[in-house]
């Protein structure tokens, strides 16, 4: 068994809308590529139900793995030239990079809550399991596909290398943050990547970035900023992951039920009773789970049946802002209305909150601890960005929240029944605005 460390007889290159080209010389890369459990990152894609709101957003986790890959390339290329660089991580770095989403499922983390699972353990199940990906990597080692695996834990020993993949600035988050913007159309997650690699320094535990660079570091977390809210948290994406959710929810209840369903989820059997097997889950896509939502849309369960044709047609879920502390006051009188109507208050009445920290400096003993940003200063010594940096320290630290509710509009508008019932629903969903 050839060990697969060498160099391809030519270079393979990807042409690329974000990177120009991805650049492949390594004939271990390229065999990972080729796999199967790789190639099925061609059918899911990066941002889950975002096209349904940028229509664009059609990339998928085949692309942002690529993409992360060639950030990394680059960024050892970089360090390379650094003495304090160990040459012999270069393969562990790089094929890292390439396999650090493998492990992703439909739709991504709005199937990981919905499932409770975690795209990272099944992410090292795939690269140290009975896989392709595993056959091609144990040629480089017995020892060599838990290395791999350790580094996407972030338990690996060379914390470096961990940092470069997983940190509060990285090649993923390079990656996905331009590839996000270019794929949806907006202006904001751009930033100078190439200067970005260009001041990185290797320090002892991770990457840090020359002062002289620091306005570049600056825009990256202010696009990271901007990304969150205006793409990855928008309102009509949330509302297409509401009722996602809500139609997985309704077809575990109703097979739990034995309901009779025309076509069987036969796919999502093993899920629903928390048990899947890696063989389950690599079989699992986006184009699997949209034709039983399409099949679904003639279930005789009305629920069910509603929700899929809502996902499919984009007939979604509106919302209003939501306080938790007037919410409480109104909650128990809107789920009396909605039954009331015909509603079922746990899929059509729904509260979805999300939040993001933007970037944080070290707090001693808090629970999601994160390693700061460095700046190497003309003296030699590190300084944490938001120290040298008024626009970070403005925003370090400072966890935004918002919390909406959805419902739909549509049917709560229709007055051709429960007309009173109706009118006080609106009249107390629109209250938690004022």
């Amino acid at each position: 068994m050839n060990r697969p460390d060498g160099k391809l007889e030519e270079e393979k290159v990807f042409k690329d809308p974000v990177h120009r080209y991805i650049h492949v010389d390594d004939e271990l890369i390229w065999q990972l590529i080729g796999t199967k459990e790789f190639q099925r990152l061609r059918r899911i894609r990066q941002l889950g139900t975002t096209y349904v709101t940028f229509h664009g957003a059609e990339h998928t986790r085949f692309n942002h793995s690529l993409g992360v890959y060639e950030v990394m390339r680059r960024m050892v290329k970089n360090l390379q030239k650094n003495s304090e660089w160990d040459e012999d991580e270069r393969l562990v770095c790089l094929a890292s990079a390439l396999l650090h989403d493998v492990g992703h499922g439909p739709f991504s983390h709005s199937f990981e809550h919905i499932f409770h699972l975690d795209h990272e353990k099944w992410t090292r199940n795939i690269i140290t399991g009975d896989t392709e990906i595993n056959e091609v990597l144990q040629k480089m080692g017995d020892d060599f596909p838990t290395k791999v695996a350790n580094v996407i834990a972030k338990t690996y020993d060379n914390k470096l290398l961990v940092s470069l993949i997983s940190s509060q600035i990285d090649a993923d988050r390079m990656d996905y943050l331009l590839r996000d913007a270019f794929y949806t159309g907006v202006s904001y997650g751009q930033f100078d990547m190439e200067r970005l690699l260009r001041v990185m320094r290797p320090d002892e535990d991770q990457a840090v970035f020359k002062h002289s660079g620091m306005h570049a570091v600056e825009d990256y977390i202010m696009s990271r900023y901007q990304m969150y809210w205006q793409v990855y948290f928008h309102p009509v994406t949330r509302s297409a992951e509401v009722i996602l959710s809500k139609i997985l929810h309704r077809a575990k209840e109703l097979l739990a039920d034995n309901y009779p369903f025309k076509i069987t989820p036969v796919h999502f059997k093993s899920m629903f009773n928390d048990e899947v097997t890696l063989n389950d889950y690599l079989k699992l896509d986006e184009s699997i789970i949209l034709y039983y939502f399409q099949a679904w849309e003639e279930e005789d369960d009305p629920i069910l049946s509603d929700l899929c044709k809502r996902f499919m047609n984009r007939r979604l879920f509106k919302y209003v802002e939501c306080d938790p502390s007037k919410q409480v006051v109104i909650w128990e009188e809107l789920r009396q209305l909605f039954e009331k109507i015909g509603l079922n208050p746990d899929y059509y009445l729904v509260i979805d909150s999300s939040s993001d920290l933007p970037y944080d400096f070290y707090r001693p003993g808090e629970k999601d601890e994160r390693v700061p940003i460095y700046l190497l200063m003309p003296n030699g010594s590190l300084s944490e960005l938001s120290r040298q940096s008024d626009v970070v320290e403005a925003i370090s630290g400072k966890k935004r929240t918002d919390h909406k509710l959805y419902f739909p509009k549509d049917f709560l508008t229709d007055e051709t029944s429960f007309p009173e019932e109706k009118r006080r629903i609106m009249a107390l969903l629109l209250s938690q605005e004022e």
